[in-house]
């Protein structure tokens, strides 16, 4: 057999090909300025086979939020009885920005366009939500024989949310260049000296204190108010919203 013939260039998956296509249209022409049939055009398929993978336009700018979740889920059912629950949570709370990290420019690209976009930032909290619903129903788990066990369940999950996205935000901001992990690193610790307590042979992260100070914030809020009001405010206390 010959070796002189190329093999022909692989096409991508055709969801990756969906998400290239409507990334680079909304780039080109706004997000609101381009419709489902520009998108399947342009990557070449039918709109039957964009909405096998998407059920919306919104949800093809947040392609791996699905996957994410479900690891996270998984990661937290995985967790052992010793596992001190407050870093448990924080450490899945990592996993998103393992995820935000694998794609540096699209990650960039996709913050720039939420902001632009009111209806995106709408979804981005719903997606927000449901990470803090997975979170919060595994510290509810571990809380259960304390009192006010739910409510600091919430709380905590509110908290990591809160801190995990005010370093994920400004990694974002410097397109990507700082380095998200020590930035996520920090802000987690401030939840972990706030509300956890060590397991065995898990010693505290270093985070900045003054000696003999206390790095807690306390955020009063009514009984009624939706969580994602108590992170908005939780970010404004840590100045950085």
């Amino acid at each position: 057999m010959s070796s002189s013939s190329a093999a022909p260039t692989a096409k991508p998956p055709m969801r990756d090909a969906l998400v290239a296509a409507a990334f680079q249209l909304f780039l080109e022409r706004g997000y609101e300025q381009t419709t489902v049939d520009d998108i399947v055009a342009l990557a070449g398929v039918g709109r039957r086979s964009f909405f096998r993978y998407f059920p919306s336009k919104e949800d093809v700018v947040f392609p791996d939020h699905e996957r994410c979740l479900a690891d996270m889920t998984a990661f937290l059912a995985a967790s052992a009885e010793a596992d001190e629950p407050v870093r448990r949570v924080c450490d899945a709370a990592r996993l998103v920005l393992r995820m935000y990290a694998e794609n540096p420019t699209f990650s960039v690209q996709r913050y720039r366009l939420t902001k632009q976009v009111p209806g995106l930032r709408a979804y981005e909290l719903s997606v927000v939500w449901r990470y803090e619903r997975a979170l919060a129903g595994y510290l509810r788990g571990r809380f259960a024989d304390r009192p006010g066990g739910t409510l600091r369940a919430d709380v905590v999950a509110a908290a990591v949310v809160a801190a995990h996205n005010n370093a994920l935000r400004s990694w974002l901001r410097s397109d990507g260049e700082d380095d998200a992990g020590v930035a996520v690193d920090h802000a987690l610790g401030y939840v972990q000296a706030a509300f956890g307590h060590e397991a065995p042979g898990h010693p505290a992260p270093d985070h900045p204190r003054a000696e003999g100070a206390e790095d807690v914030v306390v955020l009063v809020a009514r009984r009624d108010a939706p969580l994602w009001r108590v992170v908005q405010e939780f970010e404004t206390v840590l100045g950085r919203g």
